[in-house]
Order: C-alpha cells, then structure tokens, then sequence
C-alpha cells in the first residue's frame, strides 16, 4: 500500500505515520530526506531519531529517493519517506531544473512496482498567504503538483491537524 501523509508544521504527520509503520508489523526502514545544515535542524533530527525504534533500519537520502525506493522496497518491509518537501527543497537548492524533474519523474515512475508498504510523509504549504519570492513560489508550485500527483497514485491519502488525522482518499484510521 502506498500512503501519503500531509500536515503543515507540527501537525503530528510524522508521528502518525511511525504509527501506521510500527502497526504495519513489518521490518521498517526509515528513509530520512533532511541534511541537517545547521543546530536547529541538527535538533529536529535528533527529536525524530530519538523518537524512532531502535529496530528500525535507517537511510539518508537526500536527492536518489527513487533509486533507494527501488532497492529497498520488499514485500515484507515497510518504507517511511519523512520528508518530501525537504527531498524537494534539496532538488531546488541544487539549482538544476533539468535535475529536478528526472528525480520527480523516477519517483512517480516506481511507485506501481514497488512490492510492500510505503509512507510518505509531506508538508502541506500551500494553504496560505502566496509567498513573496520566486524560489518560494517555485517550491510551493512544486510541492503542490508533486502531491497531486503523489495523491492520484496512493492507496490512502491523510491530512494531519492538531495531531488529529483526516482521512481524504482510501481507507479510514
């Protein structure tokens, strides 16, 4: 099953979708998109990899997230992405347009195959005011169609708010 969770910033989408892997009573791998560049970041790594289970296997992956998706994907594993906007901010940062969409096309193009459980974990950003700048507009742009079509191609689809999930597409929580 293909899950996609989206919630803005300390929405409780990470925590649910631990959840739904740890429920899942596969082996788990954690696929970590973020490079942690500098302390806050450092700390919210570190929140997240103290939250974990230690049995969990993990991956950092900031840009090939289809290539590892492809070699770790396995009926009896489940697979959790946290975060695809960082994943995304990674691929604009590179300033590489060409770049960006090969990696995006991969991603969607490997979703079908992949045998097991994967959950993708996604900040909402496009529910408020426009932002000022093109490179935020860009990632906002570029979050929005990803998840479209991320959405079209998942099994469940979940919004998170105040830690509290609704269900938009598949199965109810």
């Amino acid at each position: 099953m293909l899950q996609l969770i989206l919630g803005g910033a300390r929405s409780g989408k990470s925590r649910l979708a631990e959840e739904l892997a740890t429920d899942s009573a596969l082996a788990v791998t954690y696929i970590a998109t973020s490079q942690p560049l500098d302390g806050e970041m450092n700390e919210r790594v570190a929140h997240h990899r103290a939250r974990r289970p230690a049995e969990w296997a993990l991956i950092e992956e900031p840009l090939e997230l289809a290539r590892v998706l492809r070699e770790n994907a396995d009926p009896e594993r489940c697979l959790l992405v946290d975060c695809l906007t960082l994943w995304l901010t990674n691929l604009l940062m590179l300033d590489d347009a060409e770049r960006l969409a090969a990696e995006r096309e991969a991603l969607l193009e490997c979703l079908a195959s992949l045998p097991g459980e994967i959950i993708f974990v996604s900040n909402e950003t496009g529910m408020g005011v426009v932002p000022l700048g093109e490179l935020t507009r860009r990632y906002v742009d570029e979050a929005g169609w990803l998840h479209q079509a991320l959405a079209e191609r998942c099994q469940r689809v979940v919004l998170t708010v105040a830690g509290l999930p609704l269900t938009l597409k598949g199965p109810a929580l």
